[in-house]
């Protein structure tokens, strides 16, 4: 009788340790911060929508001032375009200076900035305070993103960029409603809020941790000092493949905002005018990202695999409100739209961050954001010139839902050919 095997050893806690798997991250202090990054990137959506509501306010009380039909539009979209342009070059600072100082004090600057208006008496001067505004949220959204970046890993990242997207669609809505109430005190009022950001600013500097490369997870931070560069040796900065997927969040954008953009337009064009109706079936359109947002964090899919998925809801949203007879038709192809986006917009987060080392982190983060930004800025100038192109604002969608059935089918084939090109060729046998 043959002598019983003996079991295979254990494997040692450094051997566990050493597997590459991911480390989810849990406890008190992990809540804090990732309360504390949410809050961060709410900031702009608060910037974006807060005085919506008390622009006519603002035209009538600057109405001798020359050009006041084109400064008070700008004094709203001014901090998108700021941002677009300036992300870039704040992730430059943020590889240089390190996230959680630069963080700090440009929420402080957002409060100044932010509450300037309330004392400012020239509509030239709230509008330079306007764009500087941009400049503070184009570095606390590119911080902010860049920590969960930093701090998580895996899935567990995944999840939390697409809870950003969430927490962005479902603080638009508050932050409207909120403008909406604060201004009925009059159209300064809204801006008291921009002094929260003093609230968030020292909770930032007490209870976020100094990020290091994963690398050096083990090894202490040097004092009062924040790494920006891992001692491992850096690979090239991906300059090909983020190129694309920034290119991608351009277009993505514009078929994000079209439907926040013009879908009261849309509704008037098919008899809806009562407020009320209207904004119903916006908050609709706009769960509707969050529950596509949801959808990503829970299915566990890859954003490669995500994407053709996404840009197809999108595409048949367009489609169906091109085609819709009804006002219930319109919200329907609005909520196909906007599920489809709220599954887009974290992959291409996710897709964007997969190509990042830590050193590179926030430059290529600052360039995702202001390609994302910048498509919400060109956003109501694409589908003016395709309005003006097609003849009514509903052809120019459908012009959109051929564009994003393109984006699709390009979309599936690549993923087609990366999972041909990633599954082994079997071996063949042959007769010996």
């Amino acid at each position: 009788m043959p002598a019983p095997v003996p079991p295979l050893p254990s494997p040692t806690p450094t051997a566990v340790e050493d597997t590459p798997t991911e480390q989810a991250v849990s406890g008190a202090g992990h809540r804090l911060r990732l309360t504390l990054l949410m809050a961060g990137s709410c900031l702009p959506i608060l910037g974006a929508v807060l005085i919506a509501p008390v622009l006519p306010q603002m035209q009538a009380h600057f109405a001798d001032v020359p050009g006041v039909d084109a400064l008070v539009p700008m004094a709203l979209t001014i901090p998108a375009l700021s941002l677009a342009l300036l992300a870039p070059f704040a992730g430059v600072i943020v590889d240089r200076l390190g996230r959680k100082r630069l963080l700090v004090v440009s929420t402080v600057l957002y409060a100044i900035l932010g509450t300037a208006p309330l004392w400012l008496d020239s509509l030239g001067a709230i509008v330079a305070s306007r764009a500087l505004v941009g400049v503070a949220e184009a570095a606390i959204m590119t911080c902010s993103t860049t920590l969960i970046g930093d701090y998580y890993s895996g899935r567990q990242r995944d999840r939390y960029l697409a809870m950003q997207t969430m927490c962005a669609s479902i603080s638009a809505t508050a932050f409207f409603v909120l403008g909406g109430a604060a201004g009925s005190a009059g159209w300064r009022a809204p801006f008291w809020a921009y002094a929260v950001s003093l609230l968030l600013a020292p909770a930032m500097a007490a209870f976020l941790p100094r990020p290091r490369p994963a690398a050096h997870a083990n090894e202490p931070s040097p004092v009062g000092a924040e790494p920006t560069e891992p001692a491992v040796k850096r690979r090239p900065f991906p300059w090909r493949p983020l190129a694309g997927t920034c290119a991608l969040t351009v277009f993505g954008a514009i078929l994000f905002y079209t439907v926040q953009v013009e879908m009261a337009f849309l509704l008037n064009d098919v008899g809806v005018s009562n407020p009320g109706v209207i904004g119903l079936a916006t908050a609709g359109s706009s769960a509707a990202v969050v529950v596509g947002a949801v959808v990503f964090a829970k299915a566990g899919r890859s954003p490669q695999a995500w994407l053709p998925t996404a840009f197809g809801l999108s595409a048949l949203g367009f489609a169906v409100i091109w085609l819709a007879p009804n006002p219930v038709a319109l919200t329907a192809g609005a909520v196909i739209n906007c599920l489809g986006s709220g599954i887009m917009l974290p992959s291409l987060l996710t897709l964007a961050m997969s190509k990042l080392d830590y050193a590179d982190r926030g430059r290529g983060t600052g360039l995702w954001t202001g390609s994302f930004f910048l498509g919400q800025f060109i956003c109501p100038l694409v589908v003016l010139a395709l309005t003006s192109a097609t003849g009514t604002l509903a052809n120019a969608l459908g012009v959109l839902a051929l564009a994003g059935t393109a984006a699709t089918a390009a979309l599936g084939l690549t993923a087609r050919r990366r999972r041909t090109e990633a599954t082994p060729e079997p071996i063949r046998q042959t007769a010996g």
